[in-house]
């Protein structure tokens, strides 16, 4: 278990230094430090530590646990673990680079998305574990029912969700865009 928690802390903390690197801000600069900001539209989203959107990198963690469930079944569960955080951490890097900013504020609603805080990016890969480890110990049932009702309660909340993210990242669609701008 030591292991574990110290190789999937060593990956974080290679992230976070990658983001750093890349011109990341470390947390907010305009006001104080959060665990939590609720306005998936204010300027402190995406750079405190916890945000709406934390919990679609639960379900990050969740559909990560499948996909290595299906790929790597024989693995102990502690090698997939890790593996799960080294992903989510590599989605991090990516989703920070300019070719991915940029492609959130032409394709979807963050028009004035600049990036993570390297605080946020934490946060998200936290959440990511915390699927993770509700998919492990959860009934597949029960699990599924959780992703249906994170992304139902999404939707509605702040008008987005992992679903709608990537269809408006991959095949943007006008009326969905409108509809989450409150057009």
């Amino acid at each position: 278990m030591w292991f574990t928690a110290a190789a999937a802390a060593g990956i974080v903390a290679v992230a976070a230094a990658v983001l750093l690197a890349m011109g990341r801000t470390p947390w907010y600069r305009s006001g104080p430090i959060r665990l939590w900001y609720g306005d998936a539209w204010g300027a402190e989203n995406s750079q405190q530590l916890f945000d709406p959107y934390s919990f679609t990198h639960v379900t990050h963690g969740i559909l990560i646990y499948l996909l290595l469930h299906l790929v790597a079944r024989r693995q102990p569960l502690r090698t997939r673990f890790i593996l799960a955080v080294a992903v989510e951490s590599a989605w991090e890097v990516l989703e920070n680079t300019p070719m991915v900013i940029n492609r959130y504020r032409a394709a979807t609603m963050a028009l004035g998305y600049y990036g993570d805080s390297v605080l946020n990016s934490i946060g998200d890969i936290l959440s990511c574990m915390l699927g993770f480890a509700l998919a492990a110990r959860l009934p597949a049932s029960l699990t599924l029912a959780l992703v249906i009702l994170l992304e139902a309660v999404l939707t509605v909340w702040i008008r987005d969700s992992l679903l709608l993210n990537i269809v408006m990242l991959i095949h943007p669609i006008g009326s969905i865009r409108n509809w989450q701008m409150g057009q």
